[in-house]
């Protein structure tokens, strides 16, 4: 309740009988302005639509059980908010849901003071009763770790990101100091927790609903019809075909929803997605094929916005199956690749060649490491040495869909397999629908796959930790189920320490030993394209990876 309020009713209290009720109607008027003062007015926004058109179908909308950007942009930048975001134009996070925050001089307690006034989405299967609070917060965050907590039980799924992270075993506790603040207590320290907190799978959930579900024995529902507190609310879902959204004129962020529907075109064929963009059947379309970019770019209805990508496109070996444990074998399928050849054939110029298992922008990357030479015949004399003088027979899984960090997998996948061949290696190529796809990848029922990373919070634990430390390497996303303990020690001495200079200094001697051992055949960095329509205001490029409709307009 506002200080102004409170001073006013207080002058109410005072006033006696003496014109008691004149003062009763001043009071009930100067309250009514303040509590709609306090709140969020309903915007005016301008009645129109924007499609964009996807490449591909979410899973789902629950965040936390994923780690895509499909179902970031669907889900977590478009139907949810977090305590605190991500800044686009540098470090750092910025207030979300909670407006402030503080750290305990220790670095294992962080105390958020969240936002008042903040209204969770009313739908045609939730309507409700109340705003934003600390129980939301609570329930968001102790399903993630608890496996006892109620709601996990009626609905039990594994959480890759928060296993990937080592949040599930450090944080300790999440309690409700009172309604608008919340205390998280930590095992030991993360340097990078706040940024973490930015990630889809903290997006805030409501308690009222979840409760609402877990009553009508409905648990499953939080993936399928979702309640959030974002910029647009959910109406209809139809896989494979479209994802419907209005836009939240309650929104508190002022002035952010400016189109009041949203519609998701799923076309998962890139050249189809641009015909749409020229016909203006979608406004926006997510990544173009590298041959049309010099086309988007001379054709005079598009816009086409582009920028250095952060990103990783690598080649993943199963370690926890044979011939992958055997670092010649690794060694000699890395040096078979001509990794250049695939620069120039997939990425059509618009890639670069990877060494390390993260791009050259994020702080602590090591220049000095190179990759091992393209040799063909010093490959085969490995494998020779590695009791494989015969050749090898095994799976390269291909994904079947387009990634920022992978324009054409099938591609890269048979150019693969031609370099192999030379060396007396057999690849068969697998793919799956893609959900299917990194279900099994998950589970570890690869021999090698192509797979890639974007990078989520802007911290080298983004990628070594998640990418190849040890808590990764069950249901994580360390695809090459890779836990080496020299490197493991080293990520998370890193992660337990404040000092730059010397996470850096640790990472650095990670990276050193990953090149040594080779988990995992870096592949390419590639730039990021993104068409629009001439008529599409305020977009911008998140170099993390989704696509955002805050603050985007039609003229």
């Amino acid at each position: 309740m506002g200080d102004d309020m409170n001073r006013h009713i207080a002058q109410c209290l005072r006033a006696g009988t003496r014109k008691r009720a004149l003062h009763f109607i001043l009071c009930a008027s100067v309250c009514a302005w303040a509590c709609i003062a306090g709140t969020h007015a309903v915007a005016d926004v301008p009645d129109n639509m924007l499609v964009y058109c996807s490449e591909a179908s979410p899973r789902g909308f629950d965040d936390a059980q994923y780690s895509t950007t499909v179902e970031a942009t669907a889900a977590a930048y478009t139907l949810y908010d977090r305590l605190v975001e991500l800044k686009l134009d540098g470090p750092g996070v910025s207030p979300g849901l909670a407006e402030d925050w503080k750290p305990s001089d220790d670095g294992l307690q962080y105390t958020f003071y969240l936002r008042r006034g903040v209204k969770f989405h009313t739908t045609s299967f939730f309507h409700p009763t109340r705003e934003f609070n600390a129980d939301d917060v609570v329930f968001t965050f102790t399903r993630l770790f608890d496996p006892e907590h109620p709601f996990r039980k009626a609905y039990p799924k594994d959480f890759p990101y928060v296993s990937s992270l080592g949040l599930a075993k450090n944080i300790t506790r999440v309690e409700k100091v009172d309604s608008y603040t919340v205390r998280f207590t930590l095992a030991q320290v993360d340097t990078p927790f706040l940024q973490k907190m930015a990630m889809p799978f903290a997006s805030i959930l409501s308690d009222e609903y979840a409760q609402q579900l877990l009553k009508n024995g409905k648990a499953a529902d939080i993936n399928l019809l979702p309640v959030g507190t974002g910029p647009f609310v959910f109406r209809e879902y139809k896989p494979d075909a479209t994802i419907s959204f209005d836009g939240n004129r309650e929104y508190w962020r002022a002035h952010a929803v400016l189109v009041s529907k949203l519609k998701f075109a799923i076309t998962p064929d890139a050249a189809v997605r641009l015909q749409k963009l020229k016909a203006n059947e979608c406004h926006v379309m997510s990544l173009p094929r590298p041959t049309d970019i010099a086309a988007i770019r001379a054709n005079p209805n598009l816009q086409l916005m582009s920028q250095v990508g952060f990103n990783l496109g690598f080649l993943a070996y199963n370690t926890s199956r044979h011939p992958f444990d055997n670092l010649k074998v690794r060694r000699a399928l890395d040096m078979a690749i001509d990794k250049r050849a695939i620069i120039d054939s997939v990425y059509q110029g618009a890639g670069q060649l990877a060494t390390n298992p993260m791009p050259p922008t994020q702080w602590s990357y090591d220049k000095s490491l190179g990759s091992a030479p393209f040799d063909p015949a010093r490959a085969k004399a490995l494998l020779a040495e590695a009791g494989y003088r015969d050749g090898l027979s095994f799976d390269l899984w291909a994904m079947p869909v387009q990634r920022a960090y992978n324009p054409n997998a099938r591609l890269m996948a048979e150019m693969i397999q031609a370099d192999w061949e030379k060396i007396g290696v057999h690849a068969h190529i697998v793919t799956y629908e893609w959900g299917e796809y990194l279900k099994r990848a998950h589970a570890g029922e690869h021999d090698a796959l192509l797979i890639g990373w974007t990078g989520d919070y802007g911290d080298p634990d983004d990628w070594l930790g998640v990418l190849l430390g040890c808590d990764a390497v069950a249901q994580g996303n360390n695809f090459s189920k890779w836990c080496y303990k020299p490197f493991d020690d080293l990520v998370k001495s890193a992660r337990a320490t404040a000092d730059q200079e010397t996470r850096t200094s640790l990472y650095m001697r990670a990276q050193q030993i990953f090149k040594e051992q080779v988990p995992f055949t870096p592949i390419a960095h590639s730039t990021v394209y993104q068409p629009l329509a001439r008529n599409v205001n305020g977009f911008r490029i998140d170099p993390f990876g989704p696509t955002l409709f805050m603050g985007v307009s039609l003229k």
